[in-house]
């Protein structure tokens, strides 16, 4: 299992090519960032089919998929804190240690807001970037009190013995997608969800459904430079459509997309179409250095 040690962290990194080709392989680097309690495994089949034209680098984000934190938590770690620019610093130190100096970008959901920090302080390090289902929202203190209430109540019960029950994965999934996914797509979300480091899962709620990332979120996406695909998918009852719209709208850097008849899982639940609308982003870029 490859890792990296990030700033005492052992990071789950992985490379997807060509089958049957060396990977990296000297094509420009693409890099996936999962969302909030997921892994590198929803971003494969993503990854794998831009692997003609890409390098893809997948990596489980501190305290998530396979990137678990060492026990007893050393102080060094634990200061780190879950505050989303701590998580962007990570990424820019695991592109220093494979040696990547120049990359695309794909973030999803949380990992979005992430993505948005790290093009605003590492932009000389982006071409291009695709956020997927990502936005910005209005503080309202009692909604998100009520929030932090029952997601602090989710993270604390996460038994193991909740993936034996059938259908269990399917009733998980219902409320982020609007096309079902396979059975062993929703069992491997349900098992990166339960696994997930309480300390990481609980902060990270807590930073990113927060007032400061409600009045700091607009003026980072008003701060961009990198060009950035905004996409929504048209249900999405986690990140609504509108606060993608929203975001979009605060940068001409950013171009924003609806995915029909899909939710917070577009690359999974249309995966024809997000490729298309993705690739067509990506290669302006290739057109542009010509």
């Amino acid at each position: 299992m490859p890792e990296i040690t990030i700033r005492g962290v052992d990071h789950y990194y992985e490379w997807i090519g060509v089958p049957g080709e060396p990977v990296p392989s000297g094509k420009p680097v693409l890099v996936f960032i999962h969302g909030w309690a997921g892994s590198t495994r929803y971003w494969q089949s993503t990854a794998l089919a831009f692997a003609e034209q890409f390098d893809c680098l997948l990596y489980d984000m501190r305290g998530f998929g396979r990137s678990l934190l060492p026990r007893p938590i050393p102080a060094e770690v634990e200061a780190l804190g879950c505050e989303l620019d701590s998580f962007a610093d990570d990424l820019a130190l695991l592109l220093d240690a494979l040696g990547i100096e120049k990359i695309y970008l794909n973030a999803h959901s949380t990992g979005g807001s992430v993505a948005v920090i790290f093009l605003n302080r590492y932009s000389q390090r982006v071409e291009r970037a695709i956020l997927t289902c990502n936005g910005v929202f209005s503080y309202n203190a009692l909604a998100f009190k009520t929030f932090h209430f029952f997601a602090g109540y989710v993270v604390a019960f996460r038994p193991s013995w909740l993936k034996s029950i059938p259908t269990v994965d399917r009733l998980f999934m219902a409320r982020f997608v609007r096309q079902p996914l396979p059975k062993a797509t929703n069992r491997a979300f349900l098992e990166d969800f339960l696994t997930a480091d309480q300390e990481v899962a609980l902060g990270t709620v807590y930073t990113a459904v927060s007032q400061k990332a409600a009045e700091e979120m607009p003026g980072e996406f008003a701060r961009l430079t990198v060009p950035t695909l905004l996409i929504s998918g048209e249900f999405d009852q986690i990140i609504p459509v509108e606060l993608g719209r929203t975001a979009a709208a605060l940068s001409d850097k950013v171009e924003h997309v609806i995915l029909k008849n899909t939710a917070h899982f577009p690359m999974l639940e249309d995966s024809e179409t997000y490729l298309k609308v993705t690739r067509s982003f990506l290669r302006e870029s290739a057109i542009a250095s010509a």
